[in-house]
């Protein structure tokens, strides 16, 4: 193979695999998912319209919440949809360029909600520990800033990942073991030499994964220390029920995706990995809304009185 072909992908379509090829299991996680996937939408969405109309929620917090609800909707929408499409049918083909472009959304808002949850962390930070100059450092400016560089994150991770992984030669079979167009089963697939690929994978993701969960744990030690000074226990209480959603969240997100990524690919094991992919795509994404609403009674109360409101 001359160097213009290798510079080159041969393929033009990938197929699927799938979560299952049982097409009696096939019917029954399209309705499993379907259902997630609503919760999620509905849930997602809900929140988003919750924080924009309701005044009392025009706050940081709620302003970062209503952020982290935006890019939960935007990855699991690039990846969910065409799951429960293909559950549908016998040949799962998606084009080389709707593969790049579902893989390039899924990786921009992945990362960009690791920076999210990173300035959620250092919003408490400062209302727990420096109260008393909260307005001046969680300014409206310094809030957009901040979820400005988060977005910017997404895009030059998107724009990496992207253009390395599909500039890889793909000669051989276009068969992906997975449900939706991820790195791991991408790079297993490639017969280029995946070497540099394999290390951006492991120092970007290592850096993102790595730099966010430096300011949560900075910041939650803090809190932690904040917390234990307190002499009320009716402020004690308040401040772990404003942090314990949050750290439910982080843990969960963080746990899945440093599981997939921060791993060399010899140690991948692409139908046990599936799975994880589904808790990370879809799972994660319907239950953030219950996580962060559930215990939250300013945003119960904004939802009773959304849907208590009687038409002008």
């Amino acid at each position: 193979m001359d160097k213009e072909n290798k510079n080159h992908s041969t393929v033009t379509e990938f197929i699927f695999l799938g979560i299952t090829q049982d097409p009696q299991l096939q019917i029954i996680f399209f309705v499993i998912f379907l259902i997630v996937y609503l919760f999620n939408v509905v849930g997602n969405v809900g929140m988003i319209v919750l924080i924009i109309t309701d005044t009392h929620l025009h706050t940081p917090m709620y302003f970062f919440l209503c952020n982290l609800s935006f890019v939960d909707l935007g990855y699991s929408s690039a990846i969910a949809p065409r799951m429960l499409a293909d559950f549908l049918t016998k040949h799962k083909v998606i084009s080389f360029s709707s593969c790049a472009t579902q893989f390039a959304f899924f990786v921009g808002f992945v990362d960009a909600e690791c920076y999210v949850l990173a300035a959620m962390a250092y919003d408490r930070f400062v209302a727990i520990c420096r109260p008393l100059r909260y307005n001046t450092l969680m300014s409206k400016r310094v809030c957009v800033a901040l979820m400005l560089g988060s977005y910017m994150a997404g895009l030059v991770s998107l724009v990496a990942h992207t253009s390395l992984t599909f500039s890889l030669n793909y000669c051989g079979s276009n068969i992906i073991n997975h449900f939706f167009c991820e790195i791991p089963p991408l790079l297993a697939l490639s017969c280029s030499d995946t070497y540099i690929s394999e290390i951006l994978l492991f120092s970007l993701c290592g850096f993102i994964e790595f730099s966010t969960i430096l300011i949560i744990f900075i910041s939650y030690a803090f809190i932690l220390v904040a917390i234990v000074r307190m002499t009320s226990t009716e402020g004690q209480l308040k401040a772990f029920s404003t942090c314990g959603s949050h750290l439910t969240g982080v843990t969960l997100f963080y746990g899945t995706v440093m599981f997939m990524y921060l791993r060399p690919t010899s140690s991948y094991s692409l139908d046990e990995d599936k799975w994880a992919s589904v808790f990370y795509t879809v799972i994660i994404p319907m239950l953030n809304p219950l996580i962060y609403s559930l215990r939250n009674k300013d945003v119960k109360a904004a939802f009773k009185k959304l849907i208590g409101r009687k038409p002008q």
